[in-house]
């Protein structure tokens, strides 16, 4: 049977229209390659012209510094607060100095008192800004925050921390002053011979596990002021986030550690491997530690002094996985760090 005369037209109209699809299809498809190639050839001048720059300034470093073109005046540390795995991580720094060429001190103060005098503030801020042959260095101690600015200094260090649960951290300090550890098991402790347990203590109003031992975190954070509680929790949260470069926890110490490697590989490449698998890194646990009921627990949270510290650690956990989750991923239950996420372009004055 032919065709209609009417049929003909349409069929070819729609045919021509088919075409035209399939030629703007192709055409788009031609252009979006076309942009693809464009990207990848200016991604591709921009990394040439940035290799570019950085042999030139490794060229001129050389000739400035001679044969280590690397500045290693970088200074950072670590007022470690006690019974948050500060031993643990320490350890890591002893065991990596050697390994990636930058020196660890202790801060020895005297009764491990936190507070220096202003004398001593102004002589450790002097030291660790003109000791240049300790350089790079990781200084830790017991020892309040201090701003470095205020005392004149050109440089500032990078200050890093590790924070843990209030009650945890009591707990923890409670039964290292009876039974010690597995770090140095032979030193005789201050409590040594008590046999009372954390929740006896706080049943019959001890001192050493009274509220006011929670308040010691926000202190090291607030620095070399007096102790004024709701305005030492304001300060010490500002010092955070505007002072520290990195401020972990205790229970998720291994992503502190991993974290720290991708940001400061000059001291700390080969952290997390340390970390998972050398033995010091696990070495210091508290002997014979009982945790506490539930009413215990309630009991120390009824107090103001607790409140103002969990409050404090609660920020502290908040911003760390901040920090975690624009640093980190998950991929088949491990942990990965994420790669570089920029790169510069349109470099001028370009390169003769």
């Amino acid at each position: 049977m032919g065709l209609s005369r009417s049929a003909m037209p349409a069929k070819v109209q729609l045919l021509a229209v088919m075409t035209f699809a399939l030629a703007m299809l192709f055409i788009e498809n031609q252009i979006q390659r076309l942009e693809e190639s464009r990207a990848k050839l200016e991604l591709t001048i921009a990394r040439h012209e940035v290799a570019e720059v950085e042999q030139r300034h490794s060229e001129d470093a050389g000739r400035e510094s001679g044969p280590r073109a690397e500045r290693d005046d970088a200074v950072v540390i670590y007022n470690r607060v006690p019974k948050t795995a500060s031993t643990s991580f320490t350890n890591i720094a002893y065991d990596l100095c050697g390994k990636n060429g930058f020196h660890v001190l202790h801060i020895n103060t005297t009764k491990n008192n936190p507070v220096m005098s202003l004398q001593d503030q102004v002589r450790f801020v002097r030291n660790v800004t003109s000791w240049r042959e300790m350089k790079p260095a990781f200084y830790h101690g017991h020892v309040a925050y201090l701003d470095f600015s205020k005392y004149g200094a050109a440089g500032k260090p990078m200050y890093i921390n590790v924070v843990r649960d209030p009650i945890e951290r009591l707990v923890s300090y409670y039964y290292f002053l009876r039974f010690g550890d597995d770090y140095r098991p032979a030193l005789r402790r201050r409590k040594q011979g008590d046999k009372k347990t954390f929740d006896e203590c706080v049943s019959s109003g001890g001192p050493d596990c009274a509220p006011d031992k929670l308040w010691l975190q926000i202190p090291f954070f607030c620095g070399h002021h007096p102790e004024c509680c709701r305005w030492a929790l304001q300060q010490a949260k500002f010092n955070l986030v505007n002072e520290y470069l990195l401020v972990g926890v205790t229970e998720e110490l291994e992503d502190f550690v991993m974290i720290l490697e991708a940001a400061l590989p000059r001291f700390f490449r080969g952290a997390t491997e340390l970390y998972r698998t050398g033995k010091k890194s696990h070495l210091r646990k508290t002997t014979d530690k009982k945790p506490p009921t539930k009413e215990t627990i309630t009991k120390l949270q009824q107090s103001d002094i607790w409140k103002i510290e969990n409050e404090f650690y609660e920020f502290a956990l908040e911003q760390f996985q901040f920090a975690r989750a624009h640093a980190v991923r998950e991929r088949d239950g491990e942990l990965y760090v994420l790669a570089q996420s920029f790169f510069y372009e349109k470099i001028y004055p370009k390169a003769n």
